[in-house]
């Protein structure tokens, strides 16, 4: 039986983050009456002892777990412990403490996903030495470096979609950026008709099939403290059960001691904009030294927009330094599976939205803390639906039968895969169907709208100076045979490219006999790639979202109202049983101790409902419910059973 323990708490603020945590003094409680002091200390948030103890100021018993000294950092310790008291509360609250053999020492690794926007794999580590990236390179020289990961497509919120649902956009109906907004530069759009278009298209979330979740939620149930940094655009707009933070605060500090965390930062600074203008990072680029791909002319405009991308890369190198450092300071880099990506390839024009490996391939570094084949490079071909699933296998928790991608390490890591699929769709006031298929060595390309040029305009990106200046040669009819995707007035059917002879991607062997076996053979793979993810393909989106997103009417369905049953147990407990009529909706709760005004207890995360659990009778019940792509329930209140 659990010893009863007398728990002082002396107020201060906790180093680590911005809330008021607690220093812990724990006295056991002998048979015969008397205290016996003993060396537990731990330091808390305000959070985690509301949420964990309880009803604080109750002095209710709830079991709690208080970290050894032994077990904290040292520095950690020396911080909290020499921080005054701001007072000392006069009653003692009683909890229960596990005995050794029941305490649960951490076994599942952190993980840090690093991501960036708009890059390719111009990075030192990946052979383009035309900016210093020493913190990244230094990732790849303790790590692994994947040189064959691709997005699914060259766009961000489809990318991100398939990033934490592990599905393909396709099968999903979030092909489409974006689906829940319009372009921002909708002013600038000129054409009368596109901007018709622009204006009224519908707007609507992706609708997976009901069993889907953010891939988070799997990990809280786990027990996983999951933190997102800030950008989240899935294409829907997520649960509250998907994180447990999601801001521009949020932090793998601000979990429990010892909770396992995977967290999220998302760095903007190489984001398309960032070439708008002056740029947005201090100069360390001369245009004069960087080395263009063929399909661009040479002109200073092109060279300059392509610098400001290489400063801003710069920028992105220090930015993952500091977040390097902060792991450091807390002693967690040998604990800690380090995730660097970027969402899709280059934001500039023949990168973002096309599906050449100038938009799709990605940088990839994985680092391990045992640093397993440190300094390796690894072709595997990956694409981003696997990094859902690689993750659950990392963590060991089993990964759902639905997702679409197959994990790369980890307990439950699978074979290779021979292929990787491509979609490009309409973005912004911009419509285009273009789907492909690659392996290690070739592309095939399917045009769907081969009577279109490549190019069209797009009131966003026209607004970087490298594309003025491309639509300037097209106009003028300037351009070179290489650049030839450019200044094309249609496309071809099907394009088909050796990107081992030719890595731009600028010379088609589609119609090479040499090709055709090969190319039966990725063309009836991506036949059966569409039939598996019933893609929509070129169907205009109102059909889309009235026959498939939203049927039959088109209009977005609400999540139904949670049912919550409190059932009074013996000890002063309720039974809080919660259900939803809609199938597939994720249920979050949280318990509040203060039931007439709102206090810090709002801001705590949402508990993923996962059966009945026991709370305490004097507490209130908040709960919400929500499927992906409806929209959420209405919370619901209830009083606790006990005044």
């Amino acid at each position: 039986m659990n010893s009863q323990f007398r728990v002082d708490y002396v107020r201060h603020n906790c180093y680590t983050t911005k809330m008021t945590g607690f220093l812990l003094i724990v006295q056991e409680g002998r048979p015969n009456g008397q205290l016996e002091t003993l060396k537990w200390n731990g330091v808390f948030s305000y959070d985690e002892l509301s949420q964990s103890v309880g009803a604080l100021f109750f002095g209710l018993n709830y079991k709690y777990h208080v970290k050894r000294i032994g077990e904290m950092h040292r520095r950690e310790f020396l911080k909290t412990s020499t921080i005054a008291a701001a007072g000392l509360l006069t009653r003692p609250l009683y909890v229960r403490f596990p005995t050794e053999g029941q305490q649960k020492k951490k076994s599942r690794p952190n993980i840090l996903w690093v991501t960036c926007e708009d890059m390719s794999p111009r990075i030192g580590c990946c052979g383009d030495r035309t900016v210093p990236t020493p913190n990244i390179d230094r990732l790849a020289r303790e790590g692994v470096l994947y040189t064959n990961a691709f997005a699914t497509t060259a766009v961000c919120g489809p990318s991100r979609h398939a990033l934490i649902t592990g599905m393909y956009p396709t099968s999903t109906y979030a092909l489409h950026m974006r689906n829940l907004s319009r372009t921002s530069a909708l002013k600038e759009i000129k054409d009368p008709v596109t901007r018709e278009f622009a204006t009224t298209r519908p707007l609507y979330e992706a609708v997976p099939p009901s069993e889907v979740r953010c891939l988070t939620e799997y990990l809280r149930l786990a027990g996983y403290y999951c933190s997102n940094n800030v950008k989240q655009d899935y294409q829907f707009r997520a649960p509250v059960t998907a994180w447990d933070e999601s801001s521009r605060q949020a932090h793998w500090r601000n979990r429990r001691p010892d909770q396992s965390f995977f967290a999220v930062f998302n760095f903007t600074v190489t984001h398309e904009s960032g070439v708008f203008g002056q740029g947005r990072s201090p100069k360390v680029v001369n245009p004069k030294d960087i080395t263009l791909p063929p399909y661009y002319p040479d002109t200073p405009f092109i060279r300059t927009d392509i610098a400001k991308h290489y400063d801003n890369i710069a920028a992105l190198d220090d930015q993952v330094g500091t977040l390097l450092g902060q792991l450091e300071e807390d002693d967690l880099m040998e604990e800690t599976i380090i995730f660097f990506f970027s969402d899709h390839g280059d934001g500039l024009p023949r990168g973002k939205r096309w599906v050449y490996d100038s938009g799709t391939r990605v940088p990839l570094i994985v680092r391990h803390p045992d640093r397993i084949e440190a300094g390796t490079r690894n072709g595997r071909l990956i694409s981003f639906v696997d990094f859902g699933p690689t993750v659950l296998s990392l963590a060991e928790v089993k990964i759902p039968d639905y997702v679409h991608g197959v994990p790369f390490l980890g307990s439950q890591a699978s074979a290779p895969r021979k292929y990787v699929f491509f979609h490009r769709d309409r973005n912004g006031e911009n419509q285009e169907t273009i789907r492909a298929i690659r392996n290690k060595r070739f592309r095939y390309v399917r045009n769907y709208r081969p009577n279109e040029p490549y190019i069209k305009p797009l009131s966003y990106r026209d607004r970087q100076a490298i594309m003025q200046e491309l639509n300037r040669l097209i106009e003028e009819g300037t351009l070179a045979e290489e650049q030839w995707q450019f200044w094309t007035r249609s496309k071809p059917i099907e394009e088909f490219y050796d990107t081992h002879a030719d890595p731009f991607e600028i010379r088609n062997l589609a119609s090479n006999p040499k090709y055709f076996e090969r190319m039966s053979e990725m063309r009836a793979a991506l036949d059966t790639w569409i039939a598996e993810c019933d893609d929509p393909l070129d169907m205009p989106e109102d059909k889309l979202v009235n026959t498939r997103v939203y049927p039959p009417d088109g209009q977005q369905p609400i999540t139904a109202t949670p049912s919550v049953r409190l059932d009074p147990v013996d000890g002063g407990r309720s039974i809080l049983t919660i259900t939803c009529k809609t199938e597939g909706a994720s249920i979050g709760f949280r318990v509040r101790t203060n039931t007439t005004k709102r206090s810090s207890e709002d801001r705590r995360p949402w508990i993923i409902y996962n059966g009945p659990v026991q709370i305490d009778a004097k507490c209130m019940i908040e709960a919400i419910a929500h499927r992906i792509g409806f929209k959420p329930s209405l919370r619901v209140s209830i009083q606790p059973l006990q005044g």
